[in-house]
């Protein structure tokens, strides 16, 4: 009788350190000139947020705040669950997770939210391009407020809309009368406006949201990415007033601390969600992202908790840099703009010597911190003294 072999170990069990094969790439005789880009393309910058070993990384928003044990085991357990199932393709419709994603939102709102006003996808990134598919692209404009989010623009542009930035203020307001003047003037076929703002943490209200509505002749994307960390009632509230314009769209990559799990969703009226379905790739949400969102969304007391103790120690981060006399603005997310400095760019790097990796958003003479645990925040706010008093 032969004896039976052990199977070997499975591969990504073995936390083998991963080393690409050594030699010369193929085709490393290329160069970017040689591709046939579309012109359009040819001399734009991809999304670009430094991901670097440091001890306290402050640069891209995420929850500081690891997810707790329980969650982790109600994750692997759903993914153990539905593992088996694998072979065959995802809920194309995502029925559950949208089901628990309007449960989620009237518990949060208020709101009678129902399954078909939400629409899910893979990061707030992936329902933005959806929704430009759809209402933006050649031949329509695209208009938002600078700063902000940078992808706004490489999405609308890599659809082929134009693009369209209005410029806030000296101190990042938002002059109503001014951005109501220009979206009457221009009529773009979409307007997004971040509330709360980002990379200045300023919100709108619901007052000078319905100015936007009634100037914009389409769609106006209202992104409330860090809606849960503002105490503004959520413009989910307009759908019903508004509802061939109003589109929210949210995230779990930041409360719920998921940005690993990348699930976004928008939340509009059915007619919306139908059009969504016209720029969806089939299956666009695996079996494993919807089941571990659920999870996630079963969790979501103990994810808000958190935020209450984020938003805390955003004040006192804002307060002991405005006592070393730097200059910062409110902010309604888990993040403050800050400044000034003569060399931003300079500041950004003395800040990474020091082990510290906050964010420079191209805004001149400032930087962008994110709200972190009170230990990094410790430490961010030690650096700051110190650079403060070098003079930087």
């Amino acid at each position: 009788m032969t004896a039976r072999r052990s199977p070997s170990p499975c591969p990504a069990r073995q936390n083998r350190k991963i080393v690409s094969p050594p030699g010369t790439p193929l085709g490393s005789g290329a160069t970017p000139r040689e591709l046939p880009i579309r012109d359009s393309l040819r001399n734009q910058r991809s999304y670009d947020a430094p991901q670097l070993a440091i001890p306290v990384r402050l640069n891209t928003n995420e929850s500081p705040f690891p997810p707790a044990p329980a969650l982790i085991h109600d994750i692997a357990e759903s993914i153990r669950e539905v593992a088996a199932d694998l072979h065959r393709y995802p809920d194309r419709e995502a029925v559950a997770l949208r089901n628990d994603l309007a449960t989620y939102l009237t518990q949060r709102t208020g709101l009678a939210v129902h399954t078909s006003n939400v629409w899910a996808a893979n990061g707030s990134n992936e329902v933005l391009q959806h929704i430009l598919h759809v209402f933006g692209g050649p031949g329509r404009r695209v208009l938002s407020f600078a700063p902000s989010y940078s992808m706004y623009r490489i999405i609308a542009e890599g659809l082929g809309s134009e693009w369209m930035e209005i410029q806030r203020a000296e101190d990042f307001s938002l002059d109503m009368d001014h951005a109501v003047a220009m979206i009457a003037e221009h009529h773009p076929g979409v307007v997004i406006v971040t509330n709360p703002h980002s990379p200045t943490g300023h919100r709108l209200g619901t007052l000078e949201l319905e100015r936007i509505l009634h100037a914009a002749p389409g769609i106006v994307v209202i992104d409330e990415a860090y809606g849960e960390y503002s105490t503004t009632p959520s413009a989910i509230g307009l759908i019903n007033r508004f509802p061939m314009r109003v589109i929210v769209t949210r995230t779990l990559s930041k409360a719920f601390g998921f940005a690993g799990g990348r699930l976004g969703y928008l939340v509009a009226a059915p007619p919306v969600i139908d059009a969504m379905r016209l720029a969806r790739l089939p299956y666009h949400l695996s079996t494993i992202t919807q089941s571990a969102a659920r999870a996630a969304l079963r969790h979501a007391d103990q994810s808000l908790t958190l935020v209450s103790i984020v938003t805390a120690e955003r004040s006192q981060v804002s307060k002991t840099l405005r006592q070393l006399d730097f200059e910062v603005f409110d902010s309604h997310a888990n993040f403050l703009l800050f400044g000034r400095f003569a060399d931003a760019p300079r500041a950004w790097r003395r800040y990474l010597d020091h082990g510290v990796l906050i964010r420079d958003v191209g805004t001149p003479h400032h930087l962008r911190v994110t709200i972190g645990t009170p230990e990094d925040n410790a430490r961010f706010l030690e650096v700051s003294e110190t650079l403060r008093a070098a003079g930087v």
